[in-house]
């Protein structure tokens, strides 16, 4: 009897990148996929602790499994906390580290879950701490894959027909594989002969060098969509974030991207409701929101995850008061378009 998998993906594209490798090992000990979660043998939760509402949906998954008529050996993986994987383990057959499927997790040659879109990670983990953040703690410290790797894949990518390639990292910006640094990696990938469109994700604003933004003009492949998140738009809650920019030094950094290229396409992240964030620093965060005119920003309500910094400033911004700020962002930014 065949036996069967299915994976339920909760969050980016990191964690579709996850599932895409994890699949990969799966197959090779003969599991075949199934999109029916009640006639799998497996299933493969890629979680994603980054927010406290994330964790909550693993918690519903859980009952709906438990109601199944035919129970299915479950593992949880991921970016998943020591603390969280605690508790789930009386949920879970197994809580797995990411980098458990295999030694060498980002040699693992992925099944790709697209015909035309492919995810190539060229790093895994972080080493920018941000005190709200637990990507650190989950998937550690930085990590850069081989830069000849990179190559091979995207190469083999295009000989099979895909036309749009995802370059992903937790922070692409500080890659580094002896000499060659992201933009060298980017020029790279872009030269590469054929048609694909290239995109990139995520950028830290504190390591957008001069050298990448010059790069992104002499790559043609590159798409013109543009991820550079600014978290909040005080500076004395980006000090509380250890997000170590100023938001003066984060609008010249907008600046000079405008300049070198006037059709790029901003979004942006924004944290609403951070530990002491009074009405007047969102109303900077408002202000910059309205002077930069971003085309996309992804906002969250502030969450509190167990082992970061944050964690330990008392969360005293009322929940209804983040729904409130949060709306005036997305309403904002909705105006615009």
């Amino acid at each position: 009897m065949t036996k069967k998998y299915h994976i339920i993906i909760f969050g980016c594209q990191m964690n579709i990148s996850d599932a895409e490798r994890i699949a990969s090992v799966l197959e090779s000990k003969k599991y075949k996929k199934t999109d029916n979660l009640s006639e799998a043998n497996l299933v493969v939760v890629v979680a994603c602790s980054v927010r406290k509402s994330a964790v909550d949906r693993v918690y519903g998954l859980v009952e709906k499994i438990k109601k199944l008529k035919k129970r299915p050996q479950t593992i949880l993986t991921g970016c998943v906390l020591a603390k969280d994987k605690i508790k789930f383990e009386k949920s879970f057959d197994k809580v797995l580290d990411i980098k458990d499927w295999e030694k060498n997790y980002l040699k693992i040659k992925p099944k790709y879950s697209s015909k035309k879109l492919a995810y190539v990670p060229i790093m895994t983990g972080c080493n920018n701490f941000c005190s709200y953040c637990v990507v650190p703690y989950t998937r550690g410290r930085e990590i850069s894959r081989s830069a000849k790797d990179i190559i091979c894949e995207v190469k083999n990518l295009v000989k099979n027909n895909y036309n749009e390639i995802w370059l992903l990292g937790q922070n692409v910006n500080s890659y580094k594989d002896e000499k060659i640094n992201f933009p060298k990696l980017l020029k790279l990938v872009n030269d590469v002969p054929g048609y694909f469109k290239l995109n990139f994700t995520t950028s830290h604003p504190k390591d957008f060098s001069d050298e990448l933004i010059e790069t992104m003009t002499k790559c043609p492949k590159l798409s013109m969509d543009l991820n550079l998140p600014i978290q909040s738009g005080d500076d004395e809650i980006l000090k509380k974030m250890n997000r170590p920019y100023t938001v003066a030094q984060y609008k010249n950094l907008v600046k000079k991207i405008r300049q070198a290229i006037p059709n790029i396409r901003l979004s942006t992240d924004i944290i609403v409701g951070f530990p002491g964030e009074t009405k007047k620093q969102f109303n900077n965060t408002v202000k910059v929101l309205k002077e930069i005119k971003y085309g996309v920003a992804f906002i969250n309500k502030y969450s509190p995850r167990e082992g970061t910094t944050a964690a330990k400033l008392e969360d005293n911004v009322p929940w209804e008061e983040k729904k409130r700020r949060e709306k005036i962002l997305i309403d904002l930014v909705n105006k615009k378009k």
